[in-house]
């Protein structure tokens, strides 16, 4: 490590040592309540996605969900001039359903060499913060995609999407709301075909009939509903308008309707490391990341050994679909190859 690498390395270990009550940086500290917000905050505005979702601090590891949406109606009358009492309703869908946080390591090693490249520039501490948040946000939402169970020592060969870290919300729609998640129309087929011959004939046909098939009739019409899907899907419907002439009237047409990606009437959104043939509908809001207060833990530690430092940093950590009754899953959803005319 260079002398003015040291002199900044030493400066950030100061500040965050400050930010934590004084807690000296190079032994395993819980990081303060108020830097723990900023950070999850931080981490939160540095993902598009992470923005449009909720993230929210809870008290215990396990608990009941939050229910930070109005699931239910709360309008009506009630005669009091008589025995009638009025009874309010708590509208937030607590229903009994729980949620579990597992302890999360976001651990990052940077080696002296790539320190020394960074020591000359004065957001050195700013560098370094960034990195730990953006890829915390990105495994995040990894996670939420393709998480599966939560072992007690992860493979990140065998699992490269981070399988193995925590069970995410696809999984909790698989196996606690199996009845709004579709991966087959015909019995044994394992899949959903969309073309000419397919159980659709395209994307937008099967979104609009899933969304009146599987959400009860008061969420169907919601203005906030959203298509998560993979970009092959979205490549797939989209390519054939592109991949012709266009009148000049048609284009303009074109243009909006790539601008607005639409899928059965609702605004698609292509996420990082969703699942490349399945679709998810819900409000984004509706799909939650718990993490718990006061449990952040971190510790800065010196590697000659390995001639690195280690930063070393955990959550715990859940994800949490909030209510049921407006999400559904399509998956093993199929491109048919058009037919030789």
């Amino acid at each position: 490590m260079r002398p003015e690498t040291r002199q900044a390395f030493d400066a950030y270990c100061q500040r965050v040592s400050s930010l934590n009550d004084g807690a000296p940086a190079d032994k395993k500290f819980t990081v303060s309540p108020s830097t723990q917000q900023t950070l999850e905050q931080k981490t939160q505005e540095s993902s598009g996605f992470l923005k449009l979702i909720s993230m929210q601090g809870v008290p215990e590891l396990t608990g009941e969900k939050l229910g930070m949406n109005a699931t239910s109606t709360v309008a009506g009358r009630t005669d009091t001039t008589g025995a009638g009492r009025r009874v309010p309703r708590d509208p937030t869908g607590l229903t009994g359903e729980g949620y579990t946080l597992k302890q999360t390591n976001y651990d990052v090693a940077l080696r002296y060499d790539k320190l020394d490249s960074w020591a000359k520039f004065p957001n050195f501490q700013t560098m370094w913060q960034s990195v730990l948040m953006e890829r915390c946000a990105l495994d995040r939402i990894m996670i939420g995609w393709n998480g599966t169970s939560a072992a007690a020592t992860t493979d990140r060969t065998a699992n490269p999407l981070l399988q193995d870290v925590n069970i995410g919300w696809l999984e909790k729609m698989r196996t606690e709301n199996e009845t709004r998640v579709v991966a087959e129309l015909v019995t044994d087929s394992n899949q959903i075909t969309i073309g000419q011959g397919g159980d659709y004939r395209n994307l937008d046909a099967l979104v609009m009939d899933m969304t009146h098939t599987l959400l009860p009739s008061y969420n169907r019409t919601r203005s906030d509903l959203v298509a998560i899907t993979g970009a092959d899907l979205l490549h797939d419907k989209y390519f054939n308008k592109v991949n012709v002439e266009q009148a000049p009237t048609e284009e303009i047409a074109l243009e909006v309707i790539l601008a607005s990606r639409r899928l059965g009437g609702k605004q698609a959104m292509v996420v990082p490391y969703f699942p490349a043939n399945a679709i998810l509908v819900t409000p984004p809001k509706n799909l939650a990341l718990y993490y718990q207060d006061g449990k952040r833990r971190r510790h800065i530690q010196e590697e000659p050994d390995a001639d690195r430092v280690a930063d070393y940093n955990s959550s715990n950590d859940g994800y949490v679909v909030e209510d049921y009754e407006v999400a559904f899953l399509l998956e093993n959803v199929v491109i048919l190859d058009p037919e030789e005319p």
